[in-house]
């Protein structure tokens, strides 16, 4: 398996990559992206296990990094960005034994289409997607080698990780923020609102089909929009059910090959599920979507993707009538 994963890379690189259509060069003096490492510089090759650690943003969880490191067995840690600098570097490799830490900083779209990041990327043994801003992620990456090379690494194996604006994109559909971020109020009071805007199928992700993400949970009091996400992707078709999953900040769920979730970190996380159609999702309108089933779940709890049931949780339902959120437990989070 590790010769094959050797060779696939190799394939792509030198054998796919030269028969796609590349963009013109924004300038030559303009840099299309940033490289930091910490450690070795040179490829290695290593054992690795599949994987996604989902974090909800917010002071990073070093218990969930050290899941990714030992995921990644030691090898080539990349992190990808389009805002910020290294400092990825110094923390993850000094969380545990790596050969390094890489840090890409996209500025544009060419980035994507760079033989180098692409080499990069192919090298990783775990690839992990910071915070910042969603749509660049969406309009740098999107239909170029950069998403085929994601794909291609998780298909293969490697651990997958993303945070906040990284966590919004791991879903089969993207809150995108095209138009900037939404609040939950505008969302239940019009889910056709200008600031709610999606994208679809940027990576197909193991046990991320049909879901929508969303960080900061309980501390940007979250749950409306994403009840709003969800009612919008049944009522413009796009799923017959949709899943979301909410994540507080400082909180990872981690999922290991076979879709077994897990919680590090000091808050929750909460797993939506669709039960049909909403009763009223118009323009205009504030949303009436009833009986959407939740699935709270802490450090003691646990969740599989595939049956969509949880473990050691808290299950009860949420309601939107008429834009006002009910909930048979009493509170919403």
């Amino acid at each position: 398996m590790e010769a094959l994963n050797r060779y696939t890379r190799i394939l792509f690189i030198w054998v796919v990559l030269p028969f796609m259509t590349l963009p013109t060069a924004t300038s030559a003096q303009e840099p299309s992206y940033d490289y930091y490492v910490a450690g070795n510089p040179d490829d290695v090759d290593r054992i690795t296990t599949g994987g996604l650690m989902l974090m909800g943003g917010g002071p990073d969880v070093d218990e969930a990094f050290r899941w990714l490191i030992n995921k990644s067995g030691g090898g080539d840690i990349v992190v990808i960005r389009a805002s910020g600098g290294d400092g990825y570097n110094p923390y993850i490799y000094g969380l545990g034994q790596v050969d390094s830490v890489e840090t890409i900083v996209f500025q544009n779209r060419d980035a994507a289409y760079d033989r180098t990041v692409l080499d990069i990327i192919m090298g990783a043994e775990a690839l992990f997607m910071a915070g910042g801003d969603q749509w660049n992620y969406l309009r740098y990456w999107k239909d170029t080698p950069v998403e085929r090379a994601i794909q291609m690494l998780a298909q293969q194996g490697i651990p997958i990780g993303g945070t906040s604006a990284g966590l919004a994109v791991m879903g089969e559909f993207s809150f995108s923020a095209e138009n900037d971020t939404v609040y939950s109020d505008e969302a239940l009071a019009d889910p056709y609102n200008r600031y709610m805007t999606f994208e679809r199928d940027f990576l197909d992700l193991p046990d991320m089909e049909s879901a929508i993400t969303d960080s900061h949970f309980s501390e940007r009091d979250r749950m409306g929009r994403l009840i709003g996400f969800l009612a919008r992707l049944v009522e413009d078709g796009w799923t017959t059910t949709a899943f979301g999953i909410g994540i507080d900040e400082e909180t990872a769920v981690l999922i290991d090959e076979d879709g077994y979730a897990s919680l590090r970190g000091k808050g929750a996380a909460y797993f939506l599920r669709t039960p049909g159609r909403p009763e009223r999702c118009e323009p205009d309108v504030s949303l009436t979507y009833q009986d959407i089933a939740v699935y709270r779940i802490s450090n003691s709890g646990s969740f599989d993707m595939v049956t969509w049931q949880g473990n050691g949780g808290i299950s009860y339902r949420i309601s939107a009538e008429d834009g006002q959120l009910v909930s048979s437990n009493g509170s919403i989070y």
